[in-house]
């Protein structure tokens, strides 16, 4: 598999720390109210990254933090009457629905600052004895022009970042580049004690603590937003790298942007939409499909427009599925057809393939309607209960990795349809066409819509 490499700036084969093992750090959620559609997309289409090489045969081990200490979070719980950790407690809950919503797998550790303080600390004591940090007050700043490398993520020098950052100016720092490692804080306020008095530690750090922690000196892969590449992921390798020595990660992989609209999502422009909402009106599926069915890389577009053909698209696969599952319960045992095979591992492989080149969701769902398509070609011909199974395993197999056609088959048909349809299906046989369409009339009566395919009889709700 080759991923883009944001540190490079190019593809590079996935050559992993240890063979057949991957570890896979992303950064999450600032807790402190509901997750927005921009949000959505990065536990979307890591999710299925992550899916892929589980396929693929890799161990992987999947750390998403949660930043459970926050400003933002002190803000929103004085709003809401509760106290930070009441408050964060909340959302980290609200977004775990929504998280489950969009069928995202429950990460292997989710690392949250509150349990990590004495970890920040001690990673904050070595950057002081190794010089790169220094006490200011009751503060601690990173002295970022001591990293010599610093930049090389977002490729911008020093100067450059200086011009074009939106730099805190502080009399505490000895550079306005320097960033809190920990901030000083009232007692009365959310703290904790540390060497250099009461405080809570900076954003960045949080994240350098908790990923040498759970994956260790030097990562494989740290996954993110594209706007998390300056100055949150380069201040996390400077951290890093001057605490142990080490290279922090091995590959950086960051999603694209959401335009609303063609414009970007800002709550000041108005045109800011929560997961939660756009779920009511369109449900959690389709918002999947919606962050998958664009390669992650690039800025994607986000209108109710799309999310309806999203939602008509998913349709086609819902209704193949149903069909796979009447061919299998009802097609007789035969032989499988060469054709068949052939075209099943083609189609299987173009999905691979896809994926492999650099998570490449765009095309993979090209080889699944490829496959949709050729799969109904089969079902309106002569065809074996084998050849139903295997072109069933393969559908669901695929549709699996990218985490799709999640939700439960229909509702339960009510026995009194069911009696009605079989008794219009005995009436049939007998050619008695009048007493069929009288039993037709009352399962349309009851709600529901009865058909013969192919596959055999079908009953749906209206």
């Amino acid at each position: 598999m080759v991923i883009y490499n944001t540190l490079t700036r190019k593809k590079e084969e996935l050559k992993t720390i240890e063979d057949n093992k991957v570890g896979i750090y992303v950064c999450g959620p600032t807790v402190y109210n509901y997750i927005h559609i921009g949000n959505a997309r990065p536990i979307c289409v890591f999710d299925v990254f992550r899916r892929f090489l589980m396929y693929q045969g890799y161990e992987v081990k999947y750390v998403q933090n949660y930043t459970d200490v926050n400003d933002k979070i002190i803000a929103q719980g004085k709003k809401e009457g509760l106290s930070p950790e009441q408050t964060a407690l909340k959302y980290i809950a609200e977004f775990e629905k929504d998280a489950k919503g969009l069928n995202v797998l429950d990460p292997d550790e989710s690392p949250r600052v509150s349990k990590y303080i004495g970890k920040i600390i001690a990673m904050i004591k070595t950057l002081i004895e190794n010089g790169y940090a220094y006490q200011s007050g009751g503060d601690v700043y990173y002295r970022t022009r001591k990293f010599e490398n610093y930049g090389k993520l977002s490729k911008q020098s020093l100067d450059e970042l200086m011009a074009g950052a939106r730099v805190e100016v502080n009399d505490l720092k000895e550079d306005p580049l320097d960033f809190a490692l920990w901030k000083g804080a009232d007692e009365s306020e959310q703290h904790w004690n540390s060497p250099w008095g009461p405080g809570r530690p900076g954003w960045h750090i949080e994240c350098s603590a908790m990923a040498k922690d759970t994956l260790g000196d030097t990562i494989d892969i740290h996954c993110g937003g594209c706007d998390l590449i300056f100055p949150h992921h380069e201040n996390e390798i400077a951290q890093s790298e001057a605490s142990t020595g080490k290279k922090f990660s091995n590959y950086w992989m960051h999603n694209g942007h959401i335009n609303i609209d063609n414009k970007k999502m800002s709550k000041s422009s108005g045109n800011f939409f929560l997961t939660r909402d756009a779920a009511e009106k369109y449900g959690y599926e389709t918002i999947r499909y919606l962050m998958i069915q664009a390669h992650y890389r690039m800025p994607m577009n986000y209108t109710p427009e799309l999310l309806s053909a999203c939602k008509a698209s998913l349709e086609r696969l819902y209704n193949l599925r149903s069909a796979l599952e009447m061919a299998v319960k009802n097609a007789e045992s035969g032989s499988i057809r060469d054709e068949l095979i052939n075209t099943v591992n083609e189609k299987k492989q173009k999905f691979i393939n896809a994926l492999s080149d650099d998570l490449n969701t765009a095309d993979a769902l090209s080889a699944v309607f490829e496959l949709t398509r050729d799969i109904n070609t089969l079902l309106q011909e002569d065809y074996s209960k084998e050849e139903a199974e295997l072109s069933q395993k393969v559908f669901l197999e695929l549709t699996g990795v990218l985490g799709l056609l999640y939700n439960e088959k229909e509702e339960e048909i009510p026995d009194e349809v069911l009696s009605l349809a079989e008794q219009r299906n005995n009436a049939r046989k007998a050619k008695d066409f009048a007493l069929a369409d009288d039993l037709r009339d009352k399962i349309s009566a009851l709600g529901y819509m009865v058909e013969e395919t192919r596959q055999g009889m079908k009953i749906y709700k209206k």
